[in-house]
């Protein structure tokens, strides 16, 4: 007869090893927060219920493990988890969702009566969170082990930085209180974090009552730190003058406890963060976060890159132990931190090798005073190579010379943004100066505006030019179109990838990647988040689709390329025709129906098709055809509003470069174009509509005259079609004429020509196709 008792024995055996480092309670609990949330907790919905063994860590009283037993392995999980008294799973997960109103919970469910035959599986239900994820592997662990899982896990970077991110606004929201300049707040920040590295500093801050000596202190700590970093000379008098308006604010040397109370808040939040989250970029996020509502550096082009995508980086260039880096506009570090974090993980504990990757392996140059003095810190906070950040333009020949004897062998790099096109530094001189300082063969990676990959002529294709006499093109990746969202600049960017020192061979295939989707979306009070955890497995398939060179359509493809292309996926991706199905087509027959109720131009919207015929396709069987050779392509003459409204209200649509309404803004007694035609927006998405009535235009509104008879139903196919293409377009790459010229779309085809009666008879089956006639305007 099965006896539960056993199974409870091997756990308690297990865990009763680790007795100096957690306590174990069964049946019950003497902790009355515990007792208070397990109340209500019966498997049985009975009122109280507790699990066999309730584990809570000496170390940590956040966490919990809960210990549900089931002696037969049958029980070990029902399908939908939800018979809690009959399954061990089921039960475990139940009491974690209790706990987890007030404390991180692993709910451990264990089957069977012995050591060969248990059955172990573990769930992390993270405080206030709403489900449990699957953790670890189907065995036991130590305690040190549960411990070190859960403080390193996703989930919980996720919690300790959205928490991060609450406290951050909240810090914010009180420096600009005591009147803290934006441009010192991560400065003053800094300050604390390496002062709070020295024990004599940590030990007595709090006895200071007096603002003015407790600012002395601070300030001279942090030299004295910096100094016995072997930062000497000119280096720490230029880090003292970044750090000295500490002794002459007014709120931290005059008010009292004001400062006190910052070192408190930056210890038991930020400190206590970087400690289990190592290698983070903190105080580079403290500087978004600081510019979001400061932003004063905008204008001089600082753009810092998210965390997740330095660490992409990193996993691109394949940083190991043995990687010299180097970034020629190392702003905060964050680079530089990704970087140290994947050496010192490849280095598995060997403390020699972690001491040179620190001291030796780790090289940035950065111009701004006041942001070296952020970089000099971060990297003191995540202990060394502070030595190698040099401040200066990278640029100057000594410093080439410099960086060029420490033989890097992977270069990162964000370069400023052009503010002033004219007479700022272009991206591309950064790229190169990066390149030419890398070993032959080495790998450069940097972000830049989509404008850059874009350019066909001028000064920047000569740039391109350059690069590829001299380097090699191994990649172009685009981003996120508003992946700098939390740095309130709106600029399109894309990753190049360069192997330096080897010319671009006539024949070879650059890989482009469309990466627009990395699961970030936006929080109105946290920006932009990995809010469901998404990032990970997407980055696994970004990497996956770099290293083989995965040709997708909608993805990726691979392309001979030269200096007057285009270096961007959009411009030569095989948009994905499997996916279409007719509720596509459905649905711009549907917008356009409302847009003619709503503009009293039909009289009702029926679900109704035009007939009943059920007519399938299959887009392997269609054919491409050029663009250019379908329609005439070209611009509409651009009409004010203000003229517009002179003429007054009539018949004639005003088209715009809107995607709603089917574009148009209104209706007048003036029109320049010929109506029958298909309208595009060439100023933000390429937004395809039919306009069928004459019309006026807004700027930005190009048309599509049909070579061919076309109608309303052949229309909202081609609208539909078009409209597929939209994801080559962005604020960065916009829907030319020129570019519309080099697109083929893919029709149904009969006799090696378009296939229009099939396209008008295919639209006819559908839902709304019988509501799509205009009636006759009066």
């Amino acid at each position: 007869m099965a006896n539960e008792r056993k199974t409870e024995q091997l756990v308690r055996k297990h865990f009763e090893k680790f007795a100096d480092k957690i306590i174990i309670e069964e049946q019950k609990s003497d902790n009355a927060k515990i007792d208070k949330l397990l109340k209500t907790a019966s498997k049985k919905g009975t009122g109280q219920g507790y699990p066999e063994f309730i584990i809570s860590f000496k170390e940590n009283s956040d966490l919990l493990i809960v210990v549900e037993c089931k002696a037969e392995v049958t029980k070990h999980e029902s399908k939908n988890k939800v018979k809690y008294s009959e399954y061990a799973v089921d039960g475990a997960l139940l009491y974690a969702s209790y706990l987890s109103k007030s404390f991180d919970v692993i709910a451990l469910a264990v089957s069977g009566e012995t050591k060969q035959s248990l059955k172990i599986s573990h769930f992390l239900h993270l405080k206030s969170e709403k489900k449990a994820t699957s953790k670890f592997d189907d065995k036991f662990l130590s305690a040190e082990d549960y411990l070190k899982g859960y403080e390193n896990s996703e989930e919980k970077f996720r919690q300790d930085y959205n928490a991060l991110l609450e406290f951050t606004k909240e810090l914010n929201s009180k420096l600009h209180t005591h009147k803290i300049l934006g441009s010192q707040r991560s400065l003053l920040i800094s300050s604390i974090l390496i002062a709070l590295e020295n024990k004599a500093f940590r030990k007595s801050y709090g006895v200071y009552d007096n603002a003015e000596n407790l600012s002395n202190f601070l300030t001279q700590t942090v030299s004295n730190e910096l100094e016995s970093a072997n930062i000497t000379g000119k280096k720490l008098n230029n880090l003292d003058v970044q750090f000295s308006f500490i002794k002459t604010d007014t709120s931290l040397s005059k008010k009292e406890n004001v400062l006190k109370e910052i070192i408190d808040e930056i210890d038991d939040n930020i400190n206590s963060f970087m400690k289990t989250h190592r290698y983070f970029d903190v105080l580079g996020q403290l500087y978004i976060e600081f510019l979001r509502y400061a932003n004063s550096d905008k204008g001089l082009g600082i753009v810092l890159t998210p965390p997740h995508i330095t660490e992409f980086f990193s996993d691109l260039a394949g940083v190991n132990k043995n990687t010299i880096a180097y970034d020629n506009c190392t702003g905060t570090g964050g680079f530089l931190i990704s970087a140290m974090s994947k050496m010192i993980k490849d280095a598995k504990d060997d403390q020699e090798k972690i001491k040179k990757i620190k001291s030796k392996q780790l090289i940035g140059t950065e111009y701004q005073s006041h942001i070296f003095a952020l970089a000099v810190s971060n990297m003191y906070i995540h202990q060394d190579g502070k030595t190698n950040i040099i401040n200066g333009s990278c640029f100057e020949p000594n410093i080439i010379k410099e960086v060029k004897a420490k033989k890097p062998t992977v270069g990162f790099l964000n370069p400023p943004y052009k503010a002033n096109k004219k007479i700022d530094t272009d991206e591309f001189e950064f790229i190169l100066n990066n390149l030419e300082c890398l070993v032959d063969g080495g790998t450069c990676i940097a972000i830049v505006p989509m404008q850059s990959a874009l350019a066909t002529k001028g000064k920047v294709y000569e740039f391109k030019k350059k690069l590829l006499e001299k380097h090699t093109l191994e990649a172009v990746l685009s981003m996120p179109d508003e992946l700098f969202f939390n740095s309130k600049v709106g600029v399109v960017s894309c990753i190049m990838v360069f192997t330096a020192h080897r010319q671009h061979p006539k024949h070879k295939e650059t890989y482009f990647g469309y990466y627009k989707d990395d699961g970030y979306v936006k929080r109105k009070t946290k920006g932009r988040i990995d809010a469901y955890g998404r990032w990970e497995k997407l980055k696994e398939k970004w990497l996956s689709n770099y290293v083989n060179k995965k040709r997708e359509a909608g993805v990726s493809i691979s392309k001979p390329i030269n200096a007057e292309m285009e270096w961007v996926a959009e411009a030569y991706m095989e948009t994905k025709y499997t996916e279409l199905n007719s509720e596509y087509f459905s649905e711009t027959l549907l917008f356009y129906a409302t847009f003619l109720l709503g503009n009293k131009l039909s009289n009702e919207v029926s679900h109704k098709p035009f007939h009943d015929k059920n007519i399938q396709f299959n887009t392997q069987d269609w054919e491409y055809f050029e663009l250019e050779k379908l329609f005439t392509i070209t611009g509409s003459k651009t009409t004010p509003l203000l003229e517009l409204e002179e003429y007054g209200t009539g018949v004639f649509s005003y088209v715009t470069t809107q995607a709603t309404n089917n574009g148009v803004e209104g209706f007048y007694d003036f029109s320049t174009e010929k109506g029958n035609v298909l309208t595009v927006d060439s100023a933000v998405l390429g937004y395809c509509s039919y306009q069928e009535l004459d019309f006026s235009a807004s700027d930005h509104v190009e048309k599509l005259i049909p070579k061919f008879e076309m109608n309303e139903y052949v229309a909202v196919f081609l609208v539909t079609i078009m409209n597929l293409e939209r994801y080559r377009y962005n604020y960065g790459r916009k829907c030319s004429q020129t570019r519309m010229k080099e697109i083929s779309i893919k029709l149904p085809s009969k006799d090696n020509e378009p296939d229009f009666k099939f396209m008008e008879h295919y639209i006819k089956t559908l839902p709304y196709s019988s509501s799509i006639k205009m009636k006759e305007i009066e």
